[in-house]
């Protein structure tokens, strides 16, 4: 099958659903922090019935689109404004080479498209790539060159990845599983693989501690941060590349969670929705991904987890919903979960997004933006008192992290200390 422009069109043509109402340049977290930016409806919708793929943009403001979808989730008739925004990127892109092929900014953000890669490459030199990244005056001389902002929140290289973990030690140290324990297909992503072992770690342990037997498909980058930046036709590759080692397991039923809200949403939705993928296998593997916390929620729910939580009498953690997270419109999981631990108090900050959204923050032209957008919700964190906080997106993790001094966890690292389970070395 080719993947041509044409198959963009469905999200394309919800264009035409717009009234101009403004609600979503109104709930739009960038537009009050910049005149940069004229909002989701100018660039989305409006200038959509300008545009004709190969032909230039009608407006460069697109750029400054983060893309957190917020705008999406409040259109009251369906207008997929977010979508939109981001299949003009891409011809945006193939724009800005056409007019300079030496433009640094566009070889910058190809690079970031290559988080795999690079995750992969910062591991092999870890300690290196660690001193240099954390060297400033390194910092200060990619902001010059390359536009990558000195104090974007870069996670750190690990020699050891999460995949040598579970398939060599936690092999060696885990409790046999029980006959006919049901299995479960974990997509880990790039972060969890590359930098936040942990976090693969306590999934790992909260779903063999409730009897499923844990399964490590082979698999890659699921291809959101080159299609944020642009490059639809690598992201499809990806694509493609997961829908073929991803769908035997959907096949036999077998749920595939995923620990990363912003891997779950490609998967469930932009594989069909934005990179044009209408086959049966892509069809089939959406049917059966589940966010982690959505996944633990149903077993609740059906009466299938455990609830043999230790007390956390006295502890509070103040809860970021990532704009993603709200983008699989499957509620607030998470906090039903911790609900469930006694003594724990957590409350959501209620922010719309914290900035950072994907490699938006990292770029130097946009990083001020990118702060401003995530200040009241830094601010509100700090001022809370907490020593911890969570949150289930791992660049918002780090960016939150960066801003706020404090330890950010995600929601199942919390679940596996309540249950005391150990998670290996």
């Amino acid at each position: 099958m080719t993947y041509t422009p044409e198959l963009l069109e469905d999200i394309k043509r919800t264009a035409d659903l717009c009234v101009k109402c403004n609600i979503c340049t109104s709930a739009c977290p960038v537009v009050p922090v910049t005149d940069l930016f004229p909002g989701p409806k100018y660039v989305g919708p409006q200038a959509q019935r300008f545009r004709d793929p190969g032909t230039p943009s009608p407006d460069h403001s697109l750029d400054y689109c983060s893309g957190c979808g917020v705008c999406t989730l409040v259109c009251p008739h369906g207008v997929k404004v977010m979508e939109i925004n981001t299949a003009a990127k891409a011809e945006l892109r193939k724009q800005q080479f056409r007019e300079n092929p030496l433009n640094l900014k566009w070889w910058r953000n190809t690079a970031f498209g290559y988080n795999e890669v690079l995750g992969q490459v910062g591991g092999w030199v870890a300690p290196l790539a660690n001193a240099v990244m954390g060297f400033r005056p390194v910092r200060i001389l990619m902001e010059k060159t390359v536009a990558i902002d000195r104090d974007a929140p870069f996670p750190t290289f690990h020699f050891k990845k999460f995949r040598g973990w579970f398939f060599g030690q936690h092999q060696r140290e885990k409790t046999p599983t029980q006959p006919g324990a049901p299995k479960v297909a974990y997509f880990h992503g790039c972060a969890t693989q590359h930098y936040e072992m942990e976090v693969g770690k306590a999934i790992v342990a909260v779903l063999e501690h409730n009897g499923f037997e844990v399964i490590l498909p082979e698999q890659n980058c699921c291809g959101l941060p080159m299609q944020s930046n642009g490059n639809f036709a690598e992201a499809r590759r990806y694509a493609r590349a997961n829908l073929r080692k991803l769908a035997p397991y959907a096949d036999q039923g077998i749920p595939i969670v995923v620990g990363g809200t912003s891997c779950g949403l490609e998967l469930k939705l932009d594989y069909r929705e934005l990179l044009g993928i209408h086959t049966p296998e892509a069809k089939l593997v959406a049917e059966h991904v589940y966010d982690i916390n959505e996944f633990l929620w149903l077993q609740y729910e059906a009466g299938n987890l455990k609830t043999d939580f230790k007390g956390q009498s006295g502890r509070y953690l103040p809860y970021h919903t990532s704009c993603h997270q709200k983008l699989h419109r499957i509620g607030r999981p998470a906090l039903d979960l911790l609900g469930l631990v006694p003594g724990l108090t957590v409350e959501e900050m209620g922010a719309d997004c914290c900035g950072i959204t994907g490699t938006y923050g990292y770029k130097h032209e946009k990083h001020a933006i990118a702060q401003a957008v995530g200040q009241p919700l830094f601010d509100k964190i700090v001022a809370s008192g907490a020593r911890q906080a969570v949150c289930d997106n791992e660049t918002c993790r780090w960016n939150l992290a960066a801003n706020t001094g404090l330890d950010v966890v995600h929601t199942v690292e919390v679940l596996a200390d309540a249950y005391g389970v150990a998670r290996g070395a």
